[in-house]
């Protein structure tokens, strides 16, 4: 039987990853793959409906937690979908879910989508906002008579009939449902004040983002941590927000720093070359609609394809260096599994 990567299976079950996931398409096209129960040469019948799907369904399909270019992303078309809307009503199914009085929110309209690093923030036209938080395994789903948009974490919520069991809130829009449903429970959607978002503990406690901070700033972070593996700094959000594993690894090697490399070690140059390496990764993310590390398609239908076109070492283990030659490997840096290139990275 074959699994999505990091899903717990059988012995000799197949686990892929996104080069895997391109092979297992093939091999369903030619044949050589059947959906069914568990058995040599099976497919988990999940994966034949993204890959179907994908195409017609707007989502993205990431495994683990967003990354800031793919909560951007998931904003953008969120906004395409909602601004203006009125909300009609608000169901609740799970009170943990849901902070705040719901009848605070009935009858305003939205009037803007923005974003404070992984976070999304719904503004409406009565002085509240939605602060959204998808976590782990959190989904937005919108749907209407013509239109479904789902972003979050990968599953067959994705294209199933909603409400369902992992429905936690539903925002009913009169013509339109944003469905936002949960798993584990982690995530939530706090309704509160909107210049008082600001002020949230969550959103508080975040660092600037990389277009936000100076080169000096930077610096000084990185020395209020300087025992401490500079990959491990660069992810904790209350000093950078929105670095996640794959832009982290990708940045780093940029500028040729090795993540285990203790923080205080980084240069006043490098820091400033790190910084730069930041944001262009993660803008250039953006522009390609996030990261593919399966099957992700873009609100308007298009595939985002940052790893396929533009990464450098993540996910390439075992594959050539683009500068160099050396062979991309992994290993773990601050509980994570990181990809540098052992000759470019010092």
């Amino acid at each position: 039987m074959i699994w999505p990567a990091g899903k717990l299976g059988r012995k000799n079950d197949r686990c892929i990853n996104d080069a895997g996931w391109r092979n297992i398409s093939r091999e369903l096209k030619r044949g050589e793959l059947t959906p069914g129960p568990y058995g040599p040469g099976r497919v988990s019948p999940l994966f034949v409906i993204i890959l179907l799907v994908g195409e017609k369904v707007k989502g993205w399909y990431n495994l683990g937690m967003p990354e800031l270019p793919e909560v951007e992303t998931i904003r953008r078309g969120l906004k395409g979908c909602i601004l203006n809307k009125k909300v009609k009503g608000v169901e609740v199914e799970c009170e943990k879910s849901f902070i705040g009085e719901k009848e605070e929110i009935i009858g305003a309209k939205i009037v803007e989508t923005s974003r404070k690093g992984k976070a999304l923030i719904i503004n409406l036209d009565n002085g509240k906002s939605i602060l959204i938080h998808l976590r782990m395994t959190g989904q937005l789903i919108y749907v209407d008579e013509q239109t479904r948009f789902a972003g979050g974490h990968p599953n067959e919520n994705f294209v199933a009939e909603l409400p369902n069991k992992q429905t936690r809130v539903v925002i009913d829009f009169s013509t339109a449902k944003l469905f936002f449903n949960d798993q584990r429970k982690f995530g939530f959607m706090k309704v509160m004040k909107t210049d008082e978002v600001n002020e949230d503990k969550f959103i508080a406690s975040l660092g600037k983002e990389p277009w936000e901070m100076g080169d000096d700033e930077f610096y000084e972070k990185l020395q209020r941590h300087a025992r401490a593996p500079i990959k491990a700094v660069i992810l904790d959000q209350k000093v950078i927000a929105g670095l996640g594993n794959i832009y982290a690894d990708e940045a780093l090697f940029r500028v040729g720093i090795h993540p285990s490399r203790l923080a205080g070690e980084v240069s006043r140059e490098e820091s400033g070359e790190l910084l730069m390496a930041a944001r262009a990764v993660m803008e250039k993310s953006i522009e390609a609609g996030g990261s593919t590390l399966q099957n992700y398609v873009k609100a308007d239908g298009t595939r985002g394809d940052y790893l396929e076109k533009f990464a450098q070492v993540f996910h390439r283990e075992g594959q050539k260096c683009f500068k160099c030659g050396a062979e991309i490997v992994k290993i773990r840096v601050a509980g994570r599994g990181t990809h540098i290139c052992p000759r470019c990275q010092k």
